[in-house]
């Protein structure tokens, strides 16, 4: 995890002041003097080393010291901070939604063939209609048209649990809706080629039901997959929900970088990429570690 955190953050960082240019002249725009730019470079250290840059700013956030921004001299933390509830929620109840969903609905025997044709409708739905349509048309359908749940915003936990659920469930519908479609097809075809095998066939032999073959046998080994998309998934959700997060008007990570790209923030810019490289590469870890939970025959015994 530390090396490819490390070097994942330093390409960032260098690519993110590469290609930009120098953050004094950003920040102060296109009138500004050389005079001045230099100023600023040097009071900021943006005439330094690329390199020493990035060590300095390397070894402030690993003390939580992230910088402030250059538009509202904010401490970055403390943006992120404020945004980040927001971003974990949707993307925990999205990630839940999906992956429950996609493993339940493929995995009942006496069902599988009644819902095959609907979940592959759904599938295709989800995985082709982007989020900024489908959010649209809930938005059209549940808010405009019949009234039942607000437009856009965003309500804390201590505004009530109904008020709360409501501004949460088309975000989630729409965010979950395409990670539904990718793990049902993964799932099912992995289901599919576990479902051959000889241990599934003796497990039938030996007069097991067909809901004890499908959830005890079959789906500990084809949830695999599955746990690998969640991993990947989970940690690209916190900073991926930009889209969901603008249509929506969430105050969550998506909209905080969105914001940063546009005023060329650089300390947040590089802040929200750090948490995102950081929260995939944990998410894999703990992808790694639920494998062994889901399935006792590949632990690793010292």
């Amino acid at each position: 995890m530390v090396p490819t955190a490390l070097l994942v953050t330093a390409l960032l960082f260098f690519a993110v002041n590469g290609l930009l240019g120098s953050p004094a002249a950003m920040m102060l725009g296109q009138d500004a003097s050389p005079q001045t730019i230099a100023e600023l470079d040097a009071e900021y250290g943006f005439d330094q080393p690329l390199i020493v840059q990035y060590v300095r700013w390397l070894g402030e956030a690993l003390r939580g010291d992230l910088g402030r921004s250059y538009t509202t001299r904010q401490s970055v933390a403390q943006a992120v901070g404020n945004s980040l509830p927001v971003t974990i929620e949707l993307a925990v109840w999205s990630i839940l939604l999906a992956t429950s969903l996609a493993i339940v609905l493929n995995t009942i025997p006496t069902a599988r063939r009644l819902i095959t044709r609907t979940t592959a409708v759904v599938n295709v739905v989800g995985i082709t209609v982007p989020n900024f349509m489908l959010g649209i048309s809930l938005i059209f359908l549940f808010s405009v048209e019949l009234g039942w749940l607000p437009t856009t915003g965003w309500a804390p936990w201590s505004d009530g649990v109904i008020t709360h659920l409501r501004h949460i469930i088309m975000p989630v519908l729409t965010l979950s809706s395409y990670y539904f479609g990718v793990f049902s097809i993964v799932y099912r075809a992995e289901l599919h080629a576990v479902t051959r095998q000889m241990f599934i066939r003796v497990a039938q032999a030996k007069g097991l039901g067909e809901w004890r073959v499908a959830f005890r046998h079959a789906m500990p080994n084809a949830i695999l997959p599955v746990i690998t998309f969640v991993g990947i998934s989970a940690g690209q959700l916190t900073g991926g929900a930009v889209v969901t997060e603008t249509i929506f008007s969430m105050p969550g990570i998506g909209r905080l970088f969105v914001r940063s790209i546009e005023t060329h923030d650089f300390p947040t810019m590089l802040a929200v990429g750090m948490l995102i490289v950081v929260s995939v590469v944990l998410m894999n870890l703990l992808a790694d570690i639920a494998y062994t939970i889901a399935n006792p025959q590949i632990r690793f015994d010292p």
